[in-house]
């Protein structure tokens, strides 16, 4: 597939937003200022922006834990998703959903789950939604590939397959389910091998190359959009930092860390465009200043928001009857 050359810019700029806002949001956690637990996206950002890019404004996205990267790459506000981060009442769900919680049905994001897995069997229903209402619409769901060996991956699949629902599965395999590594719990190579099993085509792509997680999202989106079902795309990737924020991963043996730092992200889709001529370098680093900016504001923005009064706890919980 040809690439376009604004697709490669935006391919791009995805990728560095996704990054700098996870640094930004890094940095504010060492002020602590962010409560709760921390799942950062660092190093996976090509498959936020890979999928992203491939979906319309009108498709969806289901996020997980690891979801900052996810809204952000659909469109979210910055200063919105910074201030939910922080708990404030200027966050996209007011504060009360905090990291692994993030929302903003506006621009398609259904919502990120703290439970490992618990996004497919939503995934499902908002495709069977799409389909019933008889909309173009798309849902992709992001997954982890400890998720993977979870029981409603296997139900999920299944159920999408039989109703042929317009759903694409992404699974970020980012070889370890927190310290556990993939290849102790799964007896294949690749978790694509999975999805024979559930009648659902299945690829395996470089999740550090932006470019061909587009190209097989755009694959998969169409055949999905034209009533073809539902397609797996599984993204070999990894994290920058462990699992969580207090997780030094020591797990990870140093030639394995060495050879994936060494795989950047966003240095690998920013070469490629230059080597597309689709930016110079004085391009990408007028890009990166404005990104920046709009990321330095978003967190100045969530540090003065004012966090929501003790009796704003009830607020959008009950309807009242009619």
């Amino acid at each position: 597939m040809a690439v376009k050359k604004a697709t490669l810019v935006d391919l791009f700029t995805r990728t560095l937003k996704v990054r700098l806002f996870e640094e930004k949001v890094w940095d504010i956690f060492g002020q602590n200022l962010v409560p709760g637990t921390l799942h950062l996206y660092l190093g996976q950002e090509a498959v936020a922006a890979g999928v992203t890019v491939a979906l319309k404004e009108t498709d969806w996205i289901q996020s997980t834990h690891r979801g900052h990267g996810h809204v952000v790459a659909k469109g979210a506000d910055m200063n919105a998703a910074m201030a939910e981060l922080l708990g404030k009442k200027t966050g996209s769900c007011k504060g009360k959903g905090g990291s692994m919680h993030i929302t903003q049905f506006d621009v398609g994001v259904l919502g990120a789950t703290g439970v490992v897995a618990s996004g497919l069997p939503i995934a499902v229903g908002a495709a069977l939604s799409a389909q019933m209402r008889k909309t173009d619409e798309v849902v992709a769901c992001f997954f982890g590939d400890g998720a993977s060996n979870n029981g409603t991956f296997g139900e999920s699949l299944n159920m999408a397959a039989i109703w042929q629902l317009p759903l694409v599965w992404i699974v970020e395999n980012n070889l370890y389910a927190m310290g556990t590594p993939i290849t102790l719990t799964c007896p294949s190579q690749n978790i694509a091998d999975r999805g024979e099993a559930y009648c659902t085509p299945s690829v395996v792509v470089d999740g550090n190359n932006a470019v061909e997680v587009y190209e097989a999202t755009v694959e998969a989106v169409k055949r999905a959009r034209e009533g073809g079902g539902p397609s797996l795309i599984e993204c070999k990737t990894y994290r920058m930092r462990g699992h969580s924020r207090f997780d030094p991963a020591k797990y990870r043996p140093q030639d394995e860390v060495d050879h994936w730092m060494g795989r950047d992200a966003v240095e690998i889709i920013k070469n490629i465009a230059l080597e597309q001529k689709a930016l110079t370098e004085k391009q990408a680093e007028s890009i990166r200043k404005k990104l920046q900016k709009a990321v330095d504001k978003a967190g100045d923005f969530a540090i003065k928001s004012e966090h929501p009064a003790p009796e704003e706890a009830l607020d959008d919980v009950f309807k009242e009857a009619i």
